[in-house]
This record gives C-alpha cells, structure tokens and sequence, in this order.
C-alpha cells in the first residue's frame, strides 16, 4: 500500500477537514499514532513508554521510511532528518559518545532528554557527559516498527529528563513466519593535520520470528566491525615551552591556533578506536487473552575495543617520539606516557523488559511494566608506561564498573468514562527509577593481562525517583481540547562514597519533593489550520556521578563534587501552527513553533571564581533563557506520486542570564547550542 503512512499522518492531523482520516487510522493494526485538534492518540498495542494521550509536538519515522529514504546503520540513524534533533555519533559503532542534542539541549546535556525502546529506558541517568550517551546499540535498525519523538515536558507521563525530548522506539513482532539478512561495509577516507588515512568497517545481522496461535517471538543477532577515525589529538601551547635546545630535537609537530586563537602544536592523535561489537535481542508474547498481552524482551550487548594513538614526532633517526624531553622550534617540552594512551576495553550488558498491557480500547486500560538494565562486565584497561613498550604490556590502570546499572518499575491506567470519543480521556500511573552507580580504579603490573592492585580511587551511589502522575485530556467543544496534568516526585541519594587510595569519604542521604504541572490546548481554527500552546514545569534531578564522583586531598577534603547539588528546574512553553497543504502539489504539513524555556540552577561543569584556589567541577549555574523558532515542512506524493519530502529549519537563541560563580560567562551562550540547524 503506497499510501504512505506519512500521507496518512499528514492527512489525520486535520479530522474536521478531512473527515475520513481518523476512522482510517483508527482502524490500522500497527499503532500509527492519531491526531485529533493537535492532541495525538496512542492506539497501539506494544509496549511502549508513550502515554494514549500526548499534548506535545510529536514528530515519527515508520519502518517503511526508514527501509526507503535512511541510511541507518545504528538505531540513532533513524532521527537524523527529524527536527531540532542532533546525535553526536562519531563514527559507526560508536558506543561511548553519540549523545542526544535537542532545541535547548546540547551534546554535553544526554540527562535532558529520554529514550526508551518497547517501553524499557535506554537513557543512561548515571551521568550527564558524553560517555553516559543512551544504549542506542540495545537497539537495531532491522527491528524498528516506528520512533517518535516528543518534544518538551509537556506531558505528565515523564520525570524532568524530557525537558528537551522523549524518544520512543518500537519495534517489530511478526504476525507471520518472517526472517531476514543485512550485510553492509563502510569506507572513509579522512585527511586532517599530519594523518591521511582510510577507515572502514562491515556489518551483518539477521533476524527469524513467526507468531504461533497465542505466541510470537522474534529474534535478532548483529556483528559490527568498525575502525573509527583520529577523535582527539594531543597538543602543547607555545608559550607553554621553553626557550633554549634541552630536550630531543623533533620534527612533525603540526602548528595551528586553539579556539581561543592561541599558539600550540599538535603532536599526534588519540582516542582512535577499533571497535568489535556482538548484539543478541529475543523478544517473546503472550496474548493471554485477545485484549491483555504479555510481552518480555531479552538484550545482550558485548562490545571489545582498541586505542591506538600515533605519534607525528620524529627524532633525527626518523623513529616515532613518545615521551620525555622534546624541542619543537627551539622550544622545549615534557611529554608524558599518557598524552598518548593505550587502552584495551571489554563491555557486556544486559537488558531485561517485562511488561503486560491490556488493550480493549474501552472504559478501562491498564499495564504494568518492569525493566533492568545491568553492567555485568565493563572493564577498562589502560598503560600509564609510554609507548612504544607498553604495546608489550607494563604498569597501568584497571576501571572496573561491574554493579553498575539500572532498574524501573511502573503502572499506568487509562479511563475512559465516555468512551475513546468521550469528553475526557484520564492517564495515570505510578512510576519508580533507582539506580546505581560503582566504579573503582586499581593499580595493575601488566595493563593487558594483569591482575588489581591497589586502589587509586573509587565512587559509588544510588538515586531513587518516585513519581505520581495524572492528566485529563478533556474536549471542550467540538473545536477546542486541552490536556491539564501534573507530576508529583520524590528523589533520594543514598550510599554515596568517594575515595581516594587510603580515604573514604562517605556523604548523607538527601530526598526531596517536586511537584510539575502541565497544561496544553488546542483550536481547529480552520478546515486546514490547527493552532496549539503548551506550556510545563521539569525537574531534572542530578545524576550519580554528578553528585559523587570527583577526588579527596591530601587532608581528606571532598575536591571536584558537590553532593549537595540542587536539581534544574525549567518552564518550558511553545506555540504551534499546523496546516495541512493538501492539494498544494502533494499531501503535507506545514508546521511553525516558537518555543521558550527559563532553567534555574542548570547543571555544568564550569569554574567557580569565587574560591580560591578556583575549583573546577559541576555546579548550578543560576539562570539560562532559551527561545526560538522551528519550521517542519512533511509532505507526502509531492507532484509526482512516490516524492516525500522531509525538512526543518531552526533558529535558536539561548543565553546564560545569571551566573554568580563564573560572571564572565554572563551574556554568553549555552555551551553546543547552535542559532541554526
């Protein structure tokens, strides 16, 4: 069926102009959401994190625009045209980086945003940097059914961390005997500084289910092989040498100018990685009756890598210089074995979702739904003796994350007292997230093979978040519905320890109470034009190692974390226009939102002047004022029957207003927010 399920989404957006739309989506199998007066219906019956009501400005991609218009090589792929959205992905099979960036958010910010796949949480609430990037690799392109992508805290049904957006995977459950193969390699040439290089890397999967009476399952297996290009590249200012002819004459060192314009060189590259990455997902169903289903997914992640500096100094001899006394331009300067660094990296995890939904569609709805996410292995190991010897082992570090991860529970109804046609539509449910965080880093004789040693340092906690929540959509008249909501929440920290190599320090247990409201309305203002306004409150709690992980001095002092944190609380707002432009050369959707958000006490890492000596660690900076404008333009069968176009355009403009621990950053902007994408 070329009617694509864009033009279907287009065409339902506007009920009272085109009348046949709704019943049309209402009737398909595959959970399309429907739109009615800017409120979108969840019909589905997947498990999903998704609300049946949402308030907020969704857009979606379908398995079928993923297969036909997306070169999707790793689940994030799938938003890559979608508006205001950014995945910093690095290179494929990156699996420690690719962070979310929305319209207020950047690629610093993964803990403002959320991403769930068959309702289990993806997002990685253990820190809020790039290496607590979400689980993206739990998840497969072959396996998408749909993705869509909330924006704003606009709806009741999330915690805070939706201040910027929700992402909402489903995937696929056969309904007939399926199987299916993919192969594909990748090649890269990157010419950059001193290096010339190509890389590349393959992928393979397959994927068999079948539904058997009551049963269906699905299962799916990928290999990914990757070499990523240079990430990083050790560097030294100029001004930072000293002027004389100490230290071992070298050439190769690249001159250029740092972000603030100054001197430096560049010595070689880092952080390069050669990535082996093996994913197993089983998923199995159960229609106990044919309205309650139970579903339970089974995922396992190892991952192995590799990183390999290389050096573009070279002494008289033409050999490659790694450490010691250097002289670049009759300037001298001391390398350290790790401004080139060696690591070896082992990952396994496991993910385990169980849920059971009803789907009646009648005057009561109801699921219940548990997840884990588990760091069973998650090892780095790294030299601390320089290269070219450390290739052949030597002293070096252990960081060990085993007992890491995370676990949620929920229970959410829907009442429908007048049917789904009703006058209001009431979503509630019961939500707790706890998780935990350890990490300790040893010494070791031999950084490949060796055993621990003793310990260097380590930091440890949990946080707990209980929320309440309730919202009404409520038909007014046959033009007007709004969506009034609140969140109520309960956070603690608990069990928090940093350590050094003789102290732990171990810090109270704090728990607060949050209330957010939400609120939402929406007017067919015409046959073709649907005018929207939200506005929500999100408290965005701060994460483990946010509030733990940081250093002790010498005289047993806390250095470089604050446990007393304070959360970030925003007010998020956006006006919308919809229009349908159905008979302007194709079926679309026009869409312009201005968006507004105030966020006291945001979270970044920064240096506080206020103390001295200065301390450099997270910290609450006082007021950020973001605002901006977002054109959607979706269209469907654009002239010629089979032509869809996807575009977007914004314009954003955030500033920090207030900033009492680093006045000069006053009047800047927030840290990786661009004015266009």
């Amino acid at each position: 069926m070329r009617r694509s399920r864009m033009a279907l989404a287009v065409a339902s957006a506007f009920p009272l102009a085109l009348t046949w739309a709704a019943p049309v989506l209402a009737q398909t199998t595959d959970g399309v959401p429907v739109k009615e007066l800017g409120v979108v219906t969840i019909t589905g019956g997947q498990p999903t994190s998704l609300p049946t009501q949402i308030p907020t400005t969704i857009e979606g991609v379908t398995r079928e625009q993923i297969e036909h218009s997306i070169n999707a090589t790793d689940s994030e792929d799938a938003l890559k045209y979608l508006p205001s959205l950014l995945v910093r992905k690095r290179y494929i099979g990156d699996y420690n980086h690719a962070v979310l960036s929305t319209r207020a958010s950047g690629t610093g910010n993964p803990a403002r945003s959320m991403v769930f796949a068959d309702g289990i949480l993806l997002s990685n609430y253990l820190g809020n940097g790039p290496t607590n990037a979400p689980r993206w690799m739990l998840v497969t392109p072959e396996e998408i059914e749909r993705v869509d992508v909330l924006y704003g805290p606009f709806s009741a049904a999330y915690a805070g961390n939706s201040v910027g957006a929700v992402v909402d995977y489903v995937t696929r459950m056969p309904t007939q005997f399926e199987a299916h193969g993919k192969v594909s390699v990748q090649h890269q040439p990157f010419d950059l500084y001193s290096t010339s290089a190509s890389y590349g890397g393959k992928q393979a999967s397959a994927s068999v289910g079948n539904k058997n009476g009551d049963w269906s399952w699905f299962l799916n297996f990928s290999k990914t092989d990757s070499e990523g290009q240079p990430l990083t590249f050790p560097t030294r200012l100029a001004a930072a040498g000293t002027p004389g002819s100490a230290g071992t004459p070298v050439t190769g060192a690249v001159a250029g100018s740092n972000r603030s314009n100054q001197p430096w060189y560049l010595l070689g590259t880092a952080t390069q990685y050669r990535t082996q990455q093996d994913h197993i997902k089983a998923k199995f169903a159960y229609d106990v009756t044919p309205t309650v289903r139970a579903a339970y997914t089974f995922g396992w992640w190892h991952n192995e890598s590799e990183g390999r500096p290389t050096s573009y100094l070279r002494d008289a001899g033409g050999n490659a210089v790694y450490s010691g006394n250097v002289n670049i331009d009759g300037r001298s300067f001391t390398l350290v074995p790790t401004d080139f660094n060696v690591s070896n990296e082992e990952l396994t995890h496991f993910m385990h979702g169980l849920s059971v939904k009803s789907h009646t569609q009648g005057v009561f709805d109801w699921e219940v739904a548990a997840s884990r996410y588990d760091y069973h292995q998650d090892t780095l190991r790294a030299a601390t003796v320089a290269l070219p010897a450390a290739l052949n082992g030597g002293a070096g570090r252990i960081v060990n994350g085993k007992g890491t991860g995370w676990t949620t529970l929920a229970a959410k109804g829907t009442w429908r007292p007048d049917g789904l046609q009703g006058t209001h539509i009431v979503d509630f449910g019961l939500q707790r997230d706890s998780y935990q965080l350890r990490s300790i880093e040893n010494t070791t004789a031999n950084w490949i093979s060796g055993s621990v040693g003793a310990r260097n340092q380590a930091f440890q906690g949990d946080t707990e978040l209980i929320g309440l929540w309730a919202q009404d959509t409520w038909k007014i008249a046959s033009r007007w519905k709004a969506v009034l909501g609140a969140r109520a929440e309960r956070w603690s920290a608990s069990h928090g320890q940093t350590a050094n190599a003789s102290t732990v320090l171990g810090h109270p247990e704090r728990s607060e109470n949050y209330l957010s409201p939400k609120a939402a309305v929406a007017y067919q203002a015409g046959a073709q034009w649907v005018l929207k306004a939200s506005t929500g409150r999100a408290v965005r709690m701060p994460t483990v190692s946010e509030l733990y992980q940081g250093g002790i001095s010498g005289s047993g002092v806390l250095v470089n974390n604050d446990p007393n944190l304070k959360p970030e609380k925003s007010w998020t707002t956006e006006l919308t226009a919809e229009r349908d432009l159905a008979g302007w050369g194709g079926e679309g959707l026009l869409r312009l939102t201005a968006f507004f958000e105030r966020t006291r006490d945001a979270l970044y890492s920064q240096t506080n002047v206020l103390v001295t000596p200065n301390v450099t660690n997270v910290q609450n900076v006082d007021a950020i004022r973001t605002k901006g404008l977002e054109v959607s333009y979706q269209a469907a069968n654009v002239f010629v029957r089979g032509l869809d176009i996807g575009s977007s355009l914004t314009w954003t403009d955030s500033k920090i207003t207030k900033n009492d621990k680093f006045p000069a950053s006053v009047g800047k902007w927030q840290p990786r927010i661009p004015a266009w994408r």
